[in-house]
């Protein structure tokens, strides 16, 4: 206890502490990164894509620390921490040539933009404005077309896409209505004549899919839950399946018929062996063509009409799949791990 006593009296058992060998990486980043930092197009110009690259390189040699910055990042969206987590990780690969030589070569070369560099959507007809119009409109129909995909099981994504290729080839500004209502007021154009609803349902295709819900022995038969779903409230159906298409106010119909439509197509195909669940570009050409044309086989077509949009040609398939893939309104309409439920 004496010896004890002496030593703390005269600070023997002081620990002095050690300077860590990176300090001097670290003071750097403090420096860099000071809280009075503040992101602008000086000093931290593309953060968000500059990060996801260094992130990306770090995959590379460190995966583990890579995923738990990327996750980190996409929930934060914190441009100025992800690239502190990023040096921090760096740190440990100051000694790394191969990962060096990496980093220089992508800073080298990140602002080298090509000079054919596309400005707009790389589909062009994503770049009219009516397509801007179609989005604001389609928008407002969200809940109706959310609602038929619960109790369908079909994808809203997968209907819109179908819904896509009938309206934009109607979403043209020549068109007088286009001048009159659907440009001005931002809604969806409802086809009354050779096509019914704003998906562009014809009649007897109508019939064939109410016939479809109610035949267990039909090829396109999709289950004893959904034979109620189209049930007529009068002893009308003739009058009655039209006015519920061609409703100006609720496109509720149109989007279910579709829906149907897609969920029983499907199915036939599915039960020939030629599964199609992941093929929104055929899915919408049959939808386009019809039951005649829905004929399973290995290596099936993308096409349907052609439709013309500022004179330039595109197949009703085609279309459906580019805004599948765009992205575009994916926050109204986003991806789901199954299209079908």
């Amino acid at each position: 206890m004496t010896m004890t006593y002496v030593a703390m009296k005269f600070k023997l058992t002081n620990d002095s502490g050690a300077i860590d060998q990176n300090d001097r990486y670290f003071q750097e980043i403090k420096d860099k990164y000071n809280q009075s930092f503040k992101i602008n197009e000086n000093n931290f110009k593309g953060a968000d894509y500059d990060n996801i690259q260094r992130i990306l390189i770090l995959n590379k040699y460190a995966p583990v620390n890579a995923s738990y910055i990327m996750d980190s990042y996409l929930k934060g969206r914190n441009e100025v921490e992800t690239r502190k987590m990023i040096l921090a990780a760096e740190m440990y690969l100051r000694k790394n040539k191969s990962y060096q030589n990496e980093v220089k070569r992508y800073e080298a070369n990140k602002w080298k933009l090509p000079k054919s560099r596309i400005k707009g959507s790389i589909y062009d007809w994503m770049n009219i404005s009516e397509w801007q119009d179609f989005k604001i409109a389609v928008t407002k129909d969200k809940k109706l077309i959310d609602s038929v995909a619960n109790i369908t099981g079909v994808e809203s994504r997968l209907i819109v896409s179908c819904l896509v290729g009938e309206q934009i080839r109607l979403f043209n500004s020549k068109r007088e209505a286009y001048k009159k209502w659907i440009g001005p007021l931002k809604i969806l154009t409802v086809e009354s004549q050779f096509s019914l609803g704003v998906t562009g349902i014809k009649e007897q295709t109508a019939i064939d899919i109410e016939k479809n819900l109610h035949d267990p022995s039909s090829i396109y038969y999709i289950g004893d839950e959904y034979i109620h779903l189209l049930d007529f409230k009068t002893d009308n159906p003739l009058n009655e399946r039209v006015k519920r298409l061609v409703d100006y106010k609720n496109h509720y119909y149109s989007y279910l018929y579709a829906a149907i439509f897609l969920k029983q197509v499907k199915v036939q195909w599915e039960k020939a062996g030629f599964p199609i669940d992941n093929r929104p570009e055929i899915l919408a050409t049959l939808f386009n063509v019809g039951y005649p044309q829905s004929k399973p086989k290995k290596n099936p077509r993308v096409g349907g009409s052609t439709i013309k949009i500022y004179d330039v040609p595109h197949s009703f398939g085609a279309v459906a799949y580019e805004f599948y893939y765009s992205g575009e309104l994916y926050d109204v309409f986003p991806y789901k791990r199954a299209r079908f439920d």
